[in-house]
């Protein structure tokens, strides 16, 4: 099968690294990647911070471009989210019923990659190799709007050599929130405080998770504090191998 891959404005300008990945781990398991050149930004930004128009351009785009693509995959749960959850109300608000019908026709053939990889393709192990210590954070997005559950554990524990730590109180969040972060910068720092402590008493190398902008937040913190380790999207981990290891997709 072939699939289209939205890289995200996030990973596009700040993580290219994640987009080689995704498709170096697509390729390898079959699935044939398009990339669609006029792609932008999923518009969330813009919604969050009250700028309707502006983000209806965005969706209104995101919808026209993969209309009729097979399958569109996207390596950020907070992008799926965005889509799935915002933008009916968003054509809804503005009336525009083609909008409508041409999103309720693209909903079920767009997924988050962790979604993709266990619920379409059908596979837990993806002939991955990670010879480290580990701990995943689930971000809000993936878990409260996509309920992604246990898909992202059970693709991890079956890459090669990769040793997974739980990470306690899993369901709290790290802070960021995009723009919450900008505008409650207190609350967002005490949050990132609470979340830091029990990132760090799993002792992991890498810390990893499906959104790369919860990790940039995370990452930041752990950099001041000389904490020495890493962090990592998933993706990264799930492309790499023995032969090709993760650091050499980067």
């Amino acid at each position: 099968m072939r699939a289209s891959l939205f890289i995200t404005c996030y990973n596009d300008t700040l993580f290219p690294e994640t987009g080689r990945a995704a498709v170096t781990l697509l390729e390898r398991l079959g699935v044939g990647v398009d990339f669609e050149p006029r792609q932008t930004c999923c518009g969330q930004m813009h919604a969050n911070t009250g700028f309707r128009a502006e983000a209806f351009s965005q969706a209104k785009r995101l919808v026209k471009i993969y209309q009729d693509a097979e399958a569109v995959v996207i390596p950020s749960s907070s992008c799926v989210a965005m889509i799935r959850d915002q933008y009916p109300g968003l054509f809804e608000e503005l009336g525009n019923e083609q909008l409508r019908r041409q999103l309720k026709s693209l909903l079920p053939r767009l997924y988050e990659l962790s979604e993709f990889l266990v619920d379409k393709l059908g596979v837990d192990d993806v002939g991955a190799y990670f010879p480290h210590r580990v701990t995943y954070h689930a971000s809000c997005h993936g878990l409260r709007a996509l309920h992604l559950g246990d898909r992202p554990s059970r693709l991890l524990k079956h890459v090669r050599g990769l040793d997974l730590v739980p990470l306690i109180n899993l369901d709290r969040c790290c802070g960021f929130g995009g723009t919450f972060s900008v505008k409650n910068g207190e609350v967002s720092s005490a949050m990132l405080a609470a979340k830091l402590q029990d990132v760090v008493a799993t002792r992991a190398e890498f810390c990893t998770a499906l959104d790369n902008s919860c990790l940039m937040h995370l990452g930041g913190a752990l950099h001041r504090q000389y904490a020495g380790m890493r962090t990592i999207h998933m993706a990264e981990i799930l492309a790499s191998t023995e032969a090709v290891p993760a650091e050499a997709l980067a």
